[in-house]
C-alpha cells in the first residue's frame, strides 16, 4: 500500500556547520602567505625604521589565523569527519594538503626570527621546535601520501595537470630552510650534524620531486594553455620550490661549518652560491612568465578565488632566496632586487588579504 503522507521537509541548513566544513586545507595558504611577509622582512638586506615592528605584528596576525584555522579543523575532524576525509578524494583540493604543514613551519620560523623580541629566546625556540617538528612530520606524509593517491585512485588526465601538484612535495624544502635556523641551537657534535644532514636529505626529497613535476606543468601550459581563469594564479606556485631551495641551500651553507668537518662545510657554503644563482635566474624567468600569463588573463577577467594566495608565499620565497644570496656574496644587485620584490609581495598580500576578508564576511555559509 502506497503512503499518501507528504515527504518530510529537508532539514534546514546549519550555518555554523557549513562555515566549518567550508574550511579546506587550501585555507592554510593564507597563513603561509601572511607569515612569509613577516619572515621575508626579517631577512631583508636593507632594514628600514619600523620594518621589524611591522613584521612582528604581521607574524602575530599569522599566528592568530593559524590558531583559528586549527580550531576550526579540530571541530571539523571531530564532528564532520567524512567531510574532512573527503578533501583527499578531490584531485584538486587534495594537493593543498601541503598547505597545513607549511603554515605551521612558516609561523614557527617567524616565532624564532621575530617572536623572540616579545616572548624571549627560550619560549620562541620551544614554539619553533614544536611547529617545525609537527610541520615536518605532516609534510613528509603529504609528500608520499598525495602522489600515492594520484597514482592509485585519482582520475588524472594530461589536461588536469597544474602547478598545484607541487604543493604536497614542497614542505620538505620548507623544513630544510627553516631547520637551518634551528641547527645553531643544538649542541655541537652528533645532534647538530644529524639535524643538518636531515635537512639536506629533505632538500633532496623536494628538489627531485620538483624536477619531475615542473616539466609536466610546462608541457601542460604549452599543449593545453592556461585553462580556467581561477587556476591561473597557481602558475606562481612554481616559484615556491625554486625560491625556497635557494633559501635552504644558502641557510644550510651558512651553518654547515659548525656541523661538518673540513672541507665539507666550505663546500656546502659554495654550493649555496653555485646552486642558488642559476636557480634564481630560472625563478626570475618564471616570475616574468607567470606575471605575463596573469596579466593576459586579467584583461579578460580574473575572478577572485583562494588560489590568489599563490601570489604571496611563492613570491615570498623568492624574496628570502634573493636576500640569502645578497648575504652570501654581499651583492648590491641582489639587495636591490630583494627590496623591490618585497614591495611587490606586500602589495600582493594586502590585495589578497583584503579580498579574502571580504569573502569571509560576505559568505556566512563558508
Amino acid at each position: 500500500m502506497t503512503s499518501t503522507l507528504p515527504a518530510p521537509a529537508p532539514a534546514p541548513p546549519n550555518p555554523r556547520a557549513s562555515r566549518v566544513t567550508g574550511f579546506g586545507p587550501n585555507w592554510f595558504a593564507s597563513v603561509m602567505g601572511t607569515g612569509i611577509v613577516a619572515n621575508a622582512a626579517a631577512t631583508l638586506p636593507a632594514q628600514f625604521p619600523g620594518l621589524r615592528a611591522a613584521a612582528t605584528v604581521v607574524w602575530a596576525f599569522a599566528a592568530l589565523v593559524l590558531l583559528g584555522l586549527t580550531a576550526a579543523w579540530g571541530v571539523l575532524w571531530t564532528r564532520h569527519r567524512a567531510v574532512a576525509r573527503g578533501f583527499a578524494h578531490d584531485p584538486v583540493l587534495a594537493q593543498f594538503w601541503g598547505a597545513p604543514p607549511m603554515a605551521l613551519m612558516t609561523v614557527g620560523a617567524g616565532t624564532l626570527l621575530l617572536g623572540q623580541d616579545v616572548l624571549g629566546l627560550g619560549a620562541a625556540l620551544t614554539i619553533d621546535w614544536v611547529l617545525w617538528s609537527a610541520g615536518t612530520l605532516l609534510g613528509l606524509v603529504t609528500t608520499v601520501w598525495i602522489p600515492y593517491r594520484m597514482m592509485t585512485t585519482h582520475d588524472v588526465t594530461p589536461q588536469s595537470t597544474f602547478a598545484g601538484w607541487l604543493m604536497p612535495v614542497v614542505p620538505p624544502m620548507v623544513s630544510a630552510a627553516n631547520g637551518a635556523l634551528l641547527v645553531p641551537h643544538l649542541p655541537e657534535g652528533g645532534a647538530r650534524t644529524a639535524m643538518l644532514l636531515a635537512c639536506y636529505a629533505m632538500f633532496g626529497i623536494s628538489l627531485f620531486a620538483t624536477l619531475c613535476l615542473v616539466p609536466q606543468v610546462w608541457q601542460r601550459l604549452v599543449h593545453h594553455k592556461t585553462g580556467a581563469a581561477a587556476t591561473v594564479p597557481t602558475v606562481w606556485i612554481v616559484l615556491g620550490p625554486l625560491g625556497q631551495s635557494v633559501t635552504a641551500a644558502n641557510l644550510l651553507g651558512s651553518v654547515a661549518d659548525s656541523a661538518l668537518p673540513a672541507p665539507y662545510g666550505a663546500a656546502a657554503a659554495a654550493f649555496g652560491l653555485l646552486y642558488g644563482v642559476p636557480t634564481w635566474g630560472f625563478a626570475m624567468m618564471w616570475l616574468v612568465l607567470a606575471a605575463a600569463l596573469t596579466l593576459r588573463t586579467a584583461r579578460v577577467g580574473l575572478p577572485f578565488a583562494l588560489t590568489w594566495w599563490s601570489f604571496t608565499f611563492p613570491l615570498g620565497t623568492v624574496v628570502t632566496g634573493t636576500s640569502a644570496l645578497a648575504a652570501r656574496i654581499h651583492s648590491g644587485l641582489f639587495g636591490v632586487v630583494a627590496v623591490a620584490l618585497y614591495a611587490l609581495l606586500v602589495v600582493a598580500w594586502a590585495t589578497v588579504a583584503a579580498r579574502t576578508s571580504r569573502l569571509v564576511v560576505q559568505s556566512p555559509e563558508r
